[in-house]
């Protein structure tokens, strides 16, 4: 089938910024849309998304040139492409950009187009994005890492970690992850309220309460999954995103807690991320050290690595030449995976495959804007990647993502498979020896 037409226009996020949405059409009808979202963390690899820094229109956030490159220059260029070929229509958006970070066009304007392509493409075959993603062999249901408490550039600092997030480790089945979840999160909004915290929510719908130290969100958690009658580090456990690199100052080569006053060396930072894990039932870590702290990185990965999960999100971008090198350099064991944080869907799961080559395990996630769409859910599932992080358990935007996996799993009936607690081992607390 080919691609008959192709059209960009603005749409809004769920911060309600300014985002890019495309439409395109192939020959017999069948049609496609590709949203994009945005970071509040992003690391300085990523590609570039293009935002038209006009104070006067959407206080510099709107999209028109990205839509006006979609519209302009990749729509006359592709149309009349094979739209069934997926890898073909990405390579040819990067060459038409030229750039290594694709910041001629922008990362959002051809990722827009990638997307609609890819759903067109289902569309077209007259099945679901999962199967067509994956040429039928997706089947494996993710894990899901979500989101209780937020803090960082997703909660205006009320802690200097990013996420704090519950992982139902013994949970048997996609559907008992997401009781368990819902019953720890309200389990957690009762402490909260009981103690007279004052709290509202984060950007991916975690709650945002006033801490007086980073610990004190961890042993709130360990209380909500003891309150909702669960036991901590065998029934659920604790997932950080510490988000390092906004920590780190380049200058002085230190990482600072704001929170507490408090700042470390490289060495001192591995120091309580072990720590931690020896203190609270931790069972994954993402972004531990800065995006230029390597030493670090393997430090901690040295010390950590046997037991813990260790994702790296702004140290690798989704970008294979960083993946590649960080396989080399032995510095983690999993890579977050971010379609906008490359800007294709052929990059996306060729970083992927990649991660699932070196023996590592991917972690397909969602952007702090976001929208309703729920391509993630079937990347996830088409490419068997084993986990989704798409923030908590509140918000549609977020709970968009969460229900499409169980329509799904209704779709793959008795053919599909959870990756559940085989990704973690049960733990009781020290997870470190």
């Amino acid at each position: 089938m080919r691609i008959q037409s192709i059209s960009a226009y603005q749409i809004f996020d769920s911060r309600g910024n300014p985002t890019i949405e495309t439409e395109l059409t192939l020959d017999d009808g069948a049609c496609g849309r590709g949203t994009v979202p945005s970071g509040a963390s992003t690391g300085q690899f990523e590609a570039l998304e293009l935002r038209d820094c006009d104070p006067q229109r959407f206080r510099g956030r709107s999209v028109f040139q990205a839509i006006a490159h979609v519209n302009d220059i990749l729509a006359p260029a592709l149309c009349g492409h094979d739209g069934m070929d997926q890898s073909g229509l990405d390579q040819a958006m990067i060459e038409l950009d030229g750039t290594s970070d694709k910041s001629r066009l922008g990362a959002n304007a051809i990722l827009s187009v990638s997307l609609a392509a890819a759903n067109a493409a289902a569309q077209s075959q007259g099945v679901p994005l999962f199967q067509s993603l994956g040429k039928g062999e997706g089947r494996l249901l993710p894990l899901p890492e979500i989101k209780i408490t937020g803090g960082g550039a997703h909660a205006n600092w009320r802690t200097d970690v990013q996420d704090y997030l519950l992982i139902a480790t013994g949970a048997r089945s996609y559907t008992e992850v997401l009781e368990i979840t819902h019953n720890v999160y309200h389990a957690a909004g009762d402490l909260l309220r009981r103690r007279g915290h004052y709290f509202g929510v984060a950007d991916e719908g975690g709650y945002w309460p006033e801490f007086r130290t980073n610990e004190a969100a961890m042993q709130l958690i360990v209380e909500a999954i003891e309150l909702a009658g669960y036991r901590p580090g065998r029934d659920a456990a604790i997932s950080l995103d510490v988000a390092a690199s906004d920590l780190f100052d380049e200058q002085t080569g230190l990482y600072r807690f704001r929170l507490e006053d408090r700042s470390f060396t490289s060495r001192q930072f591995a120091d309580l991320m072990e720590e931690w894990c020896q203190r609270y039932p931790i069972v994954s870590i993402e972004d531990p050290m800065a995006d230029t702290d390597w030493a670090g990185w393997q430090d901690v990965y040295q010390r950590l690595g046997r037991h813990v999960q260790i994702i790296g999100d702004d140290l690798f971008t989704t970008n294979i030449a960083r993946i590649r090198e960080g396989i080399s350099r032995q510095v983690a064991n999993a890579v977050l995976i971010k379609l906008n944080q490359i800007g294709t869907v052929t990059e996306t799961v060729a970083a992927i495959r990649m991660t699932q080559e070196a023996g590592w395990r991917p972690v397909v996630s969602a952007r702090s804007g976001e929208t309703e769409d729920t391509f993630i859910a079937h990347l996830a599932v088409a490419t068997n990647a084993g986990q989704l992080k798409v923030g908590s358990f509140t918000r549609s935007e977020r709970m968009a993502k969460w229900n499409e996996v169980i329509r799904i799993e209704r779709q793959l009936g008795t053919h599909a498979q959870f990756a559940g607690a085989t990704i973690f081992p049960r733990t009781d607390g020290n997870s470190v020896s």
